[in-house]
């Protein structure tokens, strides 16, 4: 058995595939488990409003499959972000935490994966900025209520693009239960723009970084790449990521709407596997 845990994106799968499909290609590709996404779409934020059956035949395909959910990318905080200038705003952004941390906790969802945006379709200032950092701090409270760990990716705007940014929002909170769980494509692309060390940068949240996604990019690209086609550092991030004790990594890619699912699928696990183990290979 691995010493880590390889999680798949749920959006690298088509569409419209059932619970008890993804789980079964999940497994049939080379991933160990599925990440979960709630993002801004009504579709995918109805998920939220579950009822206990709907809940309880998921943890039932999970147990009939053996690929559990242990991540969740709750992305749906782009379109209700914490630091709206709209209250109403800021209040759906609450009770999307509330109900996230919900689900999880039934779910066994370990860890929820946060979105660093203060606003995303609005214009940040200090305002923003403060709203997010008193509403931040309740979500860190709803989370520590039931267990669950929140995690800030790295993004691709400026308020949060790089770990420390994250960091200073984790060190103001304070909380055992907010932490890091960046997005190393992003923070390549960061460090090109700022002309920063990446490698440091990934250190600087030693002791609060929870898990990673492992994403293809080139500066001004954030999605849509093929593994190995940019200009991501791999195995130069995941030895600095496993030397900080971190064992759970998360692929994320987006399905094109055309290639063969389980090709594509494949391949990118095996590409991930031998860029994780080459890493790691000299801490054995």
């Amino acid at each position: 058995m691995a010493d880590y845990s390889l999680g798949l994106y749920e959006k690298a799968m088509p569409d419209g595939l059932s619970f008890r499909e993804m789980l079964e290609l999940t497994a049939r590709t080379g991933f160990d488990r599925l990440e979960l996404s709630v993002d801004e779409t009504d579709m995918r934020l109805a998920r939220l409003d579950w009822q206990s059956g709907q809940v309880h035949e998921l943890k039932r395909l999970m147990d009939d499959s053996g690929v559990l959910i242990r991540t969740m990318c709750l992305s749906g905080h782009r379109k209700y972000p914490l630091g709206s200038h709209d209250p109403a705003v800021r209040a759906r952004s609450l009770e999307i935490m509330r109900k996230a941390v919900d689900l999880a906790s039934k779910l066994g969802i370990a860890i929820i994966q946060l979105a660093g945006y203060d606003v995303y379709y609005e214009t940040g200032d200090e305002d923003t900025r403060a709203w997010f950092a008193e509403n931040l701090a309740i979500c860190a409270e709803i989370a520590a209520k039931e267990g669950v760990l929140l995690g800030f990716e790295t993004m691709e705007t400026a308020f949060m693009d790089t770990v420390s940014k994250a960091m200073a929002y984790v060190k103001l909170i304070g909380s055992p239960y907010l932490g890091v769980y960046p997005d190393i494509g992003n923070l390549k692309n960061a460090s090109v723009l700022y002309g920063t060390d990446l490698l440091a940068d990934i250190e600087s949240g030693r002791g609060h970084t929870f898990a990673a996604h492992l994403k293809e990019t080139v500066p001004g690209v954030y999605r849509n790449m093929v593994f190995g086609t940019g200009h991501t550092p791999y195995q130069e991030c995941i030895k600095v990521l496993w030397g900080m004790g971190v064992r759970l990594y998360t692929g994320e890619f987006w399905y094109d709407g055309k290639s063969e699912v389980v090709p594509s699928l494949t391949s990118s696990a095996s590409f991930l596997r031998n860029q994780i183990e080459m890493a790691i290979a000299s801490f054995a």
